[in-house]
Parts: C-alpha cells; sequence; structure tokens
C-alpha cells in the first residue's frame, strides 16, 4: 500500500485544482455567454442600460454561487457519508477539517448570492450599479419581487450553513448543515427560464430534477478529489460508497435533461438551429462525458485503489471536476441566453400563465383517466421507490427469507396511486376544480399512506440491507436505524402530536391563504403536496403501521385516534358544503372556467366528497386494527403456550401459573398478618366489630 503524500503536497494540489476549476468554468462561461449573443448587445437609444459591469459581473456571481454551492454541499456531504467516524460516532479529524472548509465555502457562496442580488437588480433596472443599488431599493426588491426573494432565501440559508458549520462537532450538525445547503439551492430555480417556460410545472419540476442530483455529484466528486492523500482503504471506501450515488445523479440529469430540452425548445430544428440548443448540447457533451469518466473510474481506479495505488484515482477526478468546472460555466451561459420562442397562438392567454397549459375541456372520465400532466420528480420517486421496494423484497426471497406477496402488492399499488393523483388528469384539473383537488387531496392523505404503512417499507430494508461490519463506516441501516431512535421521530410519533399534524394541517391549508399560495406557486404546490403525503404517512404509522414505532400506544386508544381524525375530517366536508364564502377568490375569478359547476357549486361538491368519503378509508383501517388485534392476541397465546410447554418439559410449573400460585399466597399471608394484627388490637373480654 501506498503512503499518503506529504500535507503541504496535497494542499498545493488541492489549491491548483480549485483554481483550474475556476479559470476553466470562468473561461467555458465568457466565450459561451459572448456566443450566445448576450455580451454583445449594443445599447438602443432611449432604452434603459446597465452598463458591461453588470453584463459581466451578473454571471460571473451566479457562477460564484454554483460554485460556493458545489463545494459546501460536496465538503459536507464527505463529512456525512464519505468520511469514517471516530469512537463513539462522532466526527473524525478528516470528517471535522470538511466542515470547517465547508464554512469557508458557505461564507463564499453567501457573499456570492449577495452579490448577485444586487446586480440582478441593476439589470431588472436597466441602471449602472452605482445608480441602481441603495440599502432601500436592494431591502424592497429583496422583500417584495420573486427573483429577489429567491436570491435573499438562498443567501439566508448560506449563511445558516456557515454559523452551523463554525459551531458543530457533530455528524448531525454536519447533516443539518447538508439540509440547509441543499434548501439554499432551491429557491433560484423557481425563477427563470423554467417559471417563464409555457409548461411551467414541468420544467420547474425537470429542473428540481436536474441540479440538486448536479450539485451533489459535482459536490461529492470535488470532496473526494480534495481528499486524495488519505489513506487508500479510507479513500477506496469512500469511492465505492459515491459511485451508486453517482450512477443515480447521472440517470437523473439525463431524465431531466431530456425534460429541460422538450419544454424550452418548441421544435426538434431549435436544438441545432438557435443558440439556446446549441448550448444545451454543449452542457449535454460535457455531461456524457463525465459519465464516461465514471465508467472509467469503476474500471480502472477503484481496483487500483483496492490494490493501493491512488495515481488513477487522482488523474480520473480530476479530469471530471475539470469537465464538471466546464458543464458548470455552460449552465450559467444557457440561464443567461434567451430561449427561443415558438408560435403564439394568442389563446387561453390567461389560462395559460396561471397554469403552465392552456384550459382543459370540460370534465369528464375519459379526460381524467388520458389527459396526463406528467410530474417528474413524484413520477421518478413512485417509479425509485417501487423498484427499490421489489429489489429488496426479491433479495430476501433469494437468500431463502419470506417477506408477504400481499406487502409488495399494497406499496406497489401506494406508488401506482402516488402517479394517479400527481401525473394524471387529476392533477391537470386539480388548479381547474376545487373538487378534483379534494380527490386529489384525498388519494395523498389516506389511500396512499395507509397502503404504504401496511406493506412494512422499514422493516423490509432493515432486513434487506446488509449489517455494518465496521463501525467507523455506518451504513444506510444504521443511518435507519439511527433515525428511528432519535428524539425529533420519537416527538413527531407522539399519537396527540401526530394527530395535530394530520388534522390541523387541513384546517391551515384551506381557512387561510395558504391554498392560493399553492395554486399560484408551484413551489408551494409541491409543498402541499409533499406535506399533505408525509402528515398522512406519519399518522397512519402510529396507529396502522406493521413497522416499528417509538410511540405507538394500544389498540383502543389507536380506534380512538382514528374516530377523532374521522369526526375533524368530516367536520371539515360540512364546513365547506355550507361555506357562503368561495376558497380562493381571486384564483377562481381570474382563471375564469368557461364550463362547469361556479366555484361555489364546485366548492360543495368538494365538501360532500371530503365528508363521504372519509368514511371508506376509516372503516378500513378499523378493520386492519382490529385484524392486528386478534392477530396479536394469537401471538401472545401462542407464546404462552410454549412457554408452558417448555416449563412441563422440563418438569417444571408452568411460569404464568406458578405467578399466579405465588400471588395468591402473597394474599394470604398478607390477610393473615392483617388479621393478627387486628386481634392484637381488640381489648380482652369484647368481641370486635370487625
Amino acid at each position: 500500500m501506498t503512503a499518503a503524500p506529504p500535507a503541504g503536497r496535497s494542499r498545493q494540489h488541492a489549491a491548483g485544482l480549485a483554481a483550474g476549476g475556476l479559470l476553466v468554468a470562468g473561461g467555458v462561461m465568457a466565450a459561451l455567454l459572448r456566443f450566445g449573443g448576450t455580451t454583445d448587445r449594443q445599447p438602443i437609444p432611449g432604452l434603459p442600460d446597465p452598463g458591461a459591469a453588470t453584463v459581466w459581473a451578473l454571471p460571473a456571481a451566479r457562477l460564484g454561487m454554483q460554485v460556493g454551492a458545489v463545494a459546501t454541499i460536496g465538503l459536507l456531504l464527505a463529512a456525512v457519508l464519505l468520511s469514517p467516524r471516530a469512537e463513539g460516532g462522532g466526527l473524525s479529524a478528516a470528517a471535522y477539517r470538511r466542515v470547517r472548509a465547508a464554512a469557508w465555502t458557505a461564507l463564499g457562496w453567501l457573499v456570492c448570492a449577495v452579490a448577485a442580488l444586487c446586480y440582478t437588480l441593476a439589470d431588472l433596472l436597466g441602471q449602472p450599479f452605482g445608480e441602481a443599488v441603495s440599502v432601500n431599493s436592494v431591502f424592497n426588491f429583496a422583500t417584495t419581487v420573486s427573483l429577489g426573494q429567491a436570491l435573499a432565501t438562498s443567501a439566508g440559508l448560506a449563511a445558516v450553513v456557515f454559523l452551523v458549520c463554525c459551531a458543530t462537532l457533530t455528524p448531525k450538525g454536519a447533516m443539518i448543515a447538508l439540509v440547509a445547503a441543499v434548501a439554499a439551492v432551491l429557491p433560484p430555480i423557481f425563477t427563470g427560464h423554467a417559471a417563464a417556460a409555457g409548461n411551467h410545472q414541468l420544467a420547474i419540476s425537470g429542473l428540481l430534477l436536474h441540479v440538486v442530483p448536479v450539485t451533489f455529484w459535482a459536490g461529492g466528486l470535488l470532496a473526494l478529489v480534495l481528499a486524495w492523500r488519505a489513506q487508500t482503504k479510507h479513500l477506496a471506501s469512500a469511492v465505492r460508497r459515491f459511485s451508486p450515488l453517482a450512477a443515480t445523479c447521472l440517470a437523473a440529469v439525463t431524465v431531466s435533461g431530456l425534460l429541460s430540452a422538450y419544454v424550452r425548445l418548441p421544435s426538434l430544428d431549435a436544438l441545432t438551429g438557435s443558440r439556446y440548443g446549441q448550448l444545451i448540447l454543449v452542457k449535454t457533451a460535457a455531461l456524457v462525458a463525465i459519465g464516461f469518466a465514471g465508467l472509467w473510474h469503476r474500471a480502472r481506479a477503484i481496483p487500483a485503489l483496492a490494490a493501493g495505488d491512488r495515481r488513477p484515482f487522482v488523474r480520473v477526478a480530476t479530469v471530471e471536476v475539470l469537465v464538471f468546472a466546464a458543464a458548470m460555466g455552460a449552465a450559467v451561459a444557457l440561464a443567461r441566453t434567451p430561449a427561443p420562442v415558438g408560435a403564439d397562438t394568442g389563446e387561453e392567454s390567461v389560462a395559460q400563465d396561471l397554469l403552465g397549459y392552456p384550459m382543459p375541456g370540460p370534465l369528464s372520465a375519459g379526460r381524467l383517466l388520458g389527459d396526463w400532466l406528467p410530474d417528474p420528480l413524484y413520477l421518478t420517486a413512485a417509479l425509485a421507490a417501487a423498484g427499490l421496494y421489489t429489489i429488496a423484497a426479491w433479495r430476501l426471497r433469494r437468500r431463502g427469507d419470506a417477506w408477504p406477496a400481499a406487502r409488495t402488492a399494497a406499496f406497489l399499488a401506494g406508488c401506482a396511486v402516488i402517479v394517479l393523483a400527481t401525473s394524471s388528469g387529476l392533477a391537470r384539473y386539480a388548479p381547474v376544480l376545487f373538487s378534483v383537488h379534494m380527490v386529489q387531496h384525498l388519494l395523498l392523505t389516506m389511500v396512499v399512506p395507509i397502503l404504504i404503512v401496511l406493506s412494512g417499507p422499514v422493516t423490509l430494508a432493515l432486513r434487506a440491507l446488509p449489517a455494518n461490519t465496521d463501525p467507523a463506516w455506518p451504513g444506510p441501516r444504521e443511518w435507519i436505524q439511527g433515525l428511528l431512535h432519535s428524539r425529533p421521530v420519537a416527538l413527531l410519533t407522539h399519537p396527540l402530536i401526530a394527530l395535530a399534524l394530520y388534522v390541523g394541517s387541513l384546517y391551515a391549508l384551506y381557512f387561510t391563504g395558504l391554498y392560493e399560495t399553492a395554486l399560484r406557486s408551484h413551489a408551494a404546490h409541491l409543498f402541499m403536496l409533499t406535506h399533505m403525503l408525509a402528515v398522512g404517512c406519519l399518522f397512519f404509522w402510529v396507529v396502522l403501521g406493521v413497522d416499528p414505532a417509538p410511540n405507538r400506544p394500544g389498540y383502543p386508544p389507536r380506534m380512538l385516534l382514528v374516530l377523532v381524525s374521522m369526526i375533524l375530517h368530516a367536520f371539515l366536508g360540512v364546513a365547506l358544503m355550507q361555506s357562503g364564502t368561495v376558497l380562493a377568490t381571486d384564483w377562481y375569478t381570474t382563471l375564469a372556467r368557461p364550463w362547469g359547476p361556479t366555484p361555489l357549486q364546485d366548492q360543495r361538491t368538494a365538501g360532500g366528497i371530503a365528508w363521504s368519503f372519509g368514511e371508506l378509508p376509516t372503516l378500513v383501517v378499523m378493520g386492519a386494527l382490529l385484524f392486528q388485534w386478534a392477530r396479536a392476541d394469537e401471538r401472545e397465546q401462542r407464546r404462552r403456550d410454549r412457554a408452558a410447554d417448555r416449563a412441563e418439559a422440563d418438569g417444571g410449573e408452568d411460569p404464568e401459573l406458578a405467578a399466579y400460585n405465588r400471588m395468591l399466597t402473597d394474599l394470604a399471608t398478607r390477610d393473615r398478618r392483617h388479621a393478627g394484627r387486628d386481634r392484637d388490637q381488640d381489648p380482652p373480654g369484647r368481641l370486635s366489630s370487625r
């Protein structure tokens, strides 16, 4: 095994790689910006112009944000996933250094986000930086304009990451910082080309499916390269862990890239006939090159690391990082290049602007089943979950362990209902008709959670995943076990808290302005759907799940929880039916649906659906609880019978019968003691009144 290189040489390599990556990214960005015509635009007399400084500084700040995000997430990912743990499960010395380095990259990310905020304001106002930017103008832009709000939110979350990284000394703190860093990447996605696309729902979801995997992929690779001086056995373990993550990210990027091109390009000819399409081809070529480099990794670098030679890994990974830098530069240039515009029919302009697609025709069963609106996020998540569950069940059966086929069928049915609720005609008509939204809501909060919790996915994962033999490298099985025993899970699974989240979310959504916000914002819409699914799974996990839960009460309290939730759900339906005020009035008035019932009539129909539909899942849950209760009693009786049989075989007494006899003996002894004490207390010659 080769020795680790000197620290000074490692630092020089890391600094050189970072500088080279920045030069490549900046050079590619500058070349493609000029190629796309962004920097060649001449000022038009009479129109505002921000000046050449803003034209170049804004994409540079955007590039700085991307580099900072990749470096921060990569270092935190390395600290959490790609580094060994110290004794006792704490951060090792290598992981601690990576968390501290992530603090400085997060600070650079924060500075670039603030610069992007200011230069974006100057670009929108068409004024030079000095004239456009002031404390008041920046504050107003960051609090009232969606683009400013997105950049300000990213800057705020980057600041949170910086503070957490400076303070934390534990893997949990590093995980919190990693989650905050991923969240900081998301807000700008909901603005720009994706938000302005004709089918902005598909565009934004596709971009989410693209940006997050690319950031994880590039960040993890960068962290591995910067840690090249680690011991080869640790580096080999880290690369083996990163390899499936990189393959998953490559698949997600491929799918999302195809979706992005489909949404933004009006025709196939625009892929080669427009500057925007040509930049897409450049970025695609870079990502394909990275994919081939990953295959080279598996063929050459990982076997060499196993043999103690780190040089092939360093060479291949360095090439990957530089190509990734070129891809990031191309992405920034692509974001600043106008997308080609297709033919404008001028029809359904209001509906197109609000919905992202033309107003659908009158509701019918055929349109609900056939007029699909695929959501890339939920479609990909459901298919991936179904595939992983099937593979895990197959792995158990292959090694001779039993796994009920009914549980597999329940999980696959739950995934199918997720796809149906989020990608079928229900998704297309849900923003148009409140009654259709209510069906979608009930499917995600009742039907899907019941099917999922009855399938036991956590139990399956704990049985299918191999136990880790090295305590310094905890794996997915150990992470699941740690999560199940964590304080947040113990708090959330308290029956009253689970009930409050499940029912309180309904009233908070429909009796505040949150529902209209979810209709107008795709980010809020995605959060609403995810929250519905999450609180439903949480509640039914507590009352019905077959997986272990920290705070699961007995069967009678669980039945009471189900009845209370049904009553409160029915009361919501009655309130909607009797209300004379239309929810999200501005939305439905502006949308001006030309067919079907009025918004108030449709709302009352939705209330009737909420009131009546809740009874069927409740009956199913109560039946399942009674079945589980009976099965639990049977298991307990069989346990007692086995204990009695063992005692009889050993020539002894039934343990429960012996315990019962001891209790009777203790009671008799106590009674005799009390009787003797009473006789001693009675005066001689008198009968006791007792």
